[in-house]
């Protein structure tokens, strides 16, 4: 899903010239089909309700309903640092940023899930699932003037999206609705895109421009993200955040590897880097192992 909506949203950038402005779109039109079924849903309001009664008995703080906004600061980071260093050394990087913070919100217990102890058996599978993303497009990647400082963005971008991750589990947890909690990240991300656009457009920063009439499947982006929030909101609280990146990690190889195949972007192939990358991210989820070492979560009196 991830690289199905990667090709819909970068391919609505590129004809608007505006990676913000297709974030917007993106994030909008995901809010609108989510407060759509809002409304003919009491499943996702009566998580609305509980959201409300577990910050009023403070049992979760007001900030982590925030996790949505963490979505928007990684498409603004995004949209402004792959045009400096490529698509490829950013994959690199974000992953990277992924898999570290994943361990970190996973021993710390963030997704409200219970903690997960940080094994040689984890960090191995981490490096390993880093060394895969860094193969399968080591045939793409062009290191000259690279900037660091663009390519430590990358990283920090990687690890909002972990940390995300794991928020988006802690509300699942309390909203009992994994569809509640996409309403909310929609909510967050997409305010937090429209401040940035007005100050751009403010400032003489950002121009926008009209929506292209098409092909329709570069507006399934907001969609796709409606379905994916709320599933992984729900799988992260099991899995833990690490197992679910190296698993997303795998599916996003072969999605790309897929696409690839049956639409190709012009200039790109598939090569044996990919495959190999698939195949040493797979290699990876064996080495972490599903069933990683879980401190019990304490039980609620």
């Amino acid at each position: 899903m991830i690289a199905l909506q990667a090709r819909a949203n970068g391919e609505l950038s590129h004809r608007l010239n505006n990676g913000l402005e297709a974030a917007l779109v993106s994030f909008g039109s995901g809010l609108i089909i989510i407060a759509v079924i809002t409304a003919f849903n009491p499943a996702i309001k009566e998580g609305i309700r509980n959201l409300r009664a577990a910050v009023a008995n403070k049992e979760i703080a007001q900030w982590k309903l925030l996790a949505g906004a963490l979505g928007g600061s990684f498409v603004a980071i995004q949209t402004h640092i792959v045009p400096l260093i490529g698509v490829a050394i950013y994959s690199v990087a974000s992953i990277a940023g992924q898999t570290a913070m994943s361990l970190i919100v996973d021993r710390i217990g963030l997704t409200g899930g219970g903690k997960k102890l940080i094994s040689k058996r984890r960090v191995a599978a981490a490096v390993l699932t880093v060394l895969a993303v860094f193969v399968s497009v080591f045939d793409r990647i062009d290191a000259k003037n690279l900037s660091l400082f663009a390519v430590v963005l990358g990283c920090i971008a990687g690890a909002v999206v972990g940390v995300q991750r794991a928020l988006n589990g802690q509300i699942n947890e309390h909203s009992h609705q994994s569809f509640t909690t996409s309403l909310l990240n929609f909510i967050t991300g997409t305010s937090l895109l429209v401040i940035l656009i007005l100050g751009g457009v403010l400032i003489g920063k950002i121009e926008l421009v009209p929506l292209p009439a098409g092909p329709w499947w570069i507006y399934t982006g907001g969609v796709i993200g409606v379905i994916y929030i709320a599933f992984t909101s729900t799988i992260v609280q099991h899995l833990g955040v690490l197992t679910f990146t190296l698993f997303s990690v795998g599916g996003q190889l072969v999605g790309s590897l897929v696409i690839d195949l049956i639409s190709p972007t012009n200039g790109v192939n598939v090569s044996a880097y990919l495959v190999t990358g698939i195949v040493m991210t797979y290699l990876g989820v064996i080495a972490g192992g599903v069933s990683s070492s879980r401190v019990q979560k304490p039980k609620r009196l």
